[in-house]
């Protein structure tokens, strides 16, 4: 008796789990003119929070040396943070690294069940444009895209942030012409993948001498090229600011023809403790929705910079005054909806671009696809090749060595953002770069043989072209001055991504060719 007891008690505990409900996938958020809206058409207002712990600015200068932890891949913190940032009424968070590497279904799963959206910034502390020596290369193409397949498939992915705050003042604007590179080359490659939709976009800081350039630069031209939504970081509303005292009026009369959703991918002034998060009811309110998707409040966790809700100590949270006030501040908020069916799309014309001068130094003309394929092929194609595994410090001094013996040698793998003037191969690996440019060397001094030896460090090889490889280095030109127009086919795997992707090795501006200072290290 107690057996069969005990069997139909299993037996409807059974059923009974069967029949409890699964939460379905959240509706993909999709872009119409300057709003989002839910696949069901209803309009999509940001409700942010930026989540990661312990990472350091993603554009700063330094070459690679940061680690982080992925907080898409961290189990415990998910189960932890999850039901917080539901408490909080938070929609979506901004991530700023992951490991592509890793396993994000467990937390990614919490997220959809909490409804929760994510956008994933590209980059990460070692694999980022730096705007002090910037670049655009396979290398940093493989990462990019291991980033967008390692998230695809997930339907609360709201998009992809190509760089954060890389161009931050009037001096290092020209590295905006790598950063527009990658929004291109990354919107093409989630096309190529047929991935469903999914934005790519940029996030700024609030520099009151380039904001507009910026803004204007990242939108104009071929909508190819250009951002699917921009991100504005900003901190000007401190304490009990105002509309029009945090200048969030002029902001909003600055994007009120975007052509793309613009919202605040960074907010929350800390000068001013507690912080009251009263900018919480103008970002949401009928002064900015015609304008702005809402915002990003920087941040969830406690770090050095103070601005955090909760603190994290032996992986045990504690909420801070500032999660019940902004918790507060978010409920109060509801912002009028436009219904996607009643949505007319008015701001279809895209920006001017800036004129490049004192004030801007970044060409529409983009820096060259990164296409492994080419670099693949031209480096078959050689007869002169720098011998491989050479250090970053050998590599320097060997490319002011060729660049300066003759300078039509770097020509095809030089590069100037401001005329917008790139060498074909600008986008390949440093060994191949140099590569090239010591076979160039070598047809320039006829073949001779002592013209392909550089101290040991180059050597000979027997040429070889296939017929797959021919339209590709047809398009680049025997000098690498052509335009390569032909996509590539590989994606995360098209390059090695343990290179230094931080680090310009090669030629920048052709004025400097011959001097050690273009090799920046």
């Amino acid at each position: 008796m107690n057996f069969i007891a005990s069997f139909f008690s299993v037996f409807v505990l059974s059923i009974a789990l069967l029949t409890i409900p699964t939460f379905a996938d959240l509706q993909p958020i999709i872009i119409k003119g300057s709003h989002f809206f839910y696949e069901n058409g209803t309009e999509f207002f940001i409700r942010g929070v930026a989540y990661q712990q312990d990472i350091i600015n993603l554009s700063a200068s330094s070459t690679g040396t940061t680690s982080y932890s992925d907080p898409l891949a961290d189990k415990n913190a998910c189960k932890r943070d999850v039901p917080l940032l539901k408490e909080l009424g938070a929609n979506l968070i901004r991530v700023y690294a992951i490991d592509p590497t890793a396993d994000h279904s467990f937390c990614m799963q919490l997220l959809q069940d909490a409804g929760i959206y994510v956008i994933q910034d590209l980059s990460n502390p070692t694999s980022s444009i730096n705007r002090e020596k910037p670049s655009w290369t396979i290398d940093l193409f493989a990462n990019y895209a291991g980033v967008i397949d390692a998230l695809a498939k997930y339907s609360n992915v709201v998009g992809f942030f190509a760089g954060n705050e890389v161009s931050n003042e009037v001096n290092n604007t020209q590295a905006s012409a790598f950063v527009k590179a990658a929004v291109r080359d990354m919107k093409a490659y989630i096309k190529l993948k047929e991935y469903r939709p999914m934005g790519v976009g940029y996030a700024t800081n609030d520099d009151p001498t380039i904001r507009i350039p910026l803004a204007h630069y990242f939108n104009c031209g071929d909508p190819s090229e250009s951002i699917d939504f921009w991100g504005y970081n900003i901190y000007s509303w401190c304490g009990d600011s105002s509309f029009t005292n945090s200048g969030y009026d002029q902001r909003t009369l600055e994007f009120a023809n975007y052509s793309v959703p613009a919202f605040f991918a960074e907010y929350g002034c800390n000068t001013i403790r507690p912080r009251k998060f009263s900018e919480v009811k103008a970002i949401y309110g009928d002064q900015m929705t015609k304008v702005w998707s809402g915002g990003i409040m920087y941040m969830y966790f406690q770090e050095a910079n103070d601005y955090g809700l909760v603190t994290v100590s032996g992986g045990q949270v504690s909420k801070l005054p500032d999660f019940t006030t902004f918790s507060k501040q978010l409920a109060n908020v509801a912002p009028s909806n436009t219904p996607l069916s009643a949505y007319s799309v008015t701001n279809t014309v895209a920006q001017a671009c800036p004129a490049t001068g004192t004030s801007w130094a970044a060409s529409s003309k983009l820096p060259p696809i990164a296409n492994a394929d080419l670099c693949s092929c031209m480096m078959s194609s050689l007869s002169c090749t720098a011998k491989p595994g050479l250090s970053s410090n050998e590599t320097a001094t060997l490319f002011s060595s060729v660049c300066g013996l003759n300078s039509k040698a770097c020509v095809g793998i030089s590069t100037n953002a401001s005329t917008g003037v790139y060498g074909a191969y600008s986008m390949c690996l440093p060994n191949q770069q140099l590569s090239f440019a010591m076979d160039q060397y070598y047809k320039l001094q006829k073949n001779a043989q002592t013209a392909c030896d550089f101290g040991g460090n180059a050597k000979v090889q027997s040429s070889s072209m296939s017929d797959s490889c021919k339209k590709l280095l047809g398009q680049a030109g025997s000098d690498g001055t052509g335009i390569v127009t032909s996509p590539p086919t590989k994606g995360s795997d098209g390059a090695d991504k343990k290179s230094a992707a931080g680090v310009t090795l090669v030629p920048g501006i052709n004025s400097d060719l011959f001097k050690i200072g273009a090799y920046l290290l």
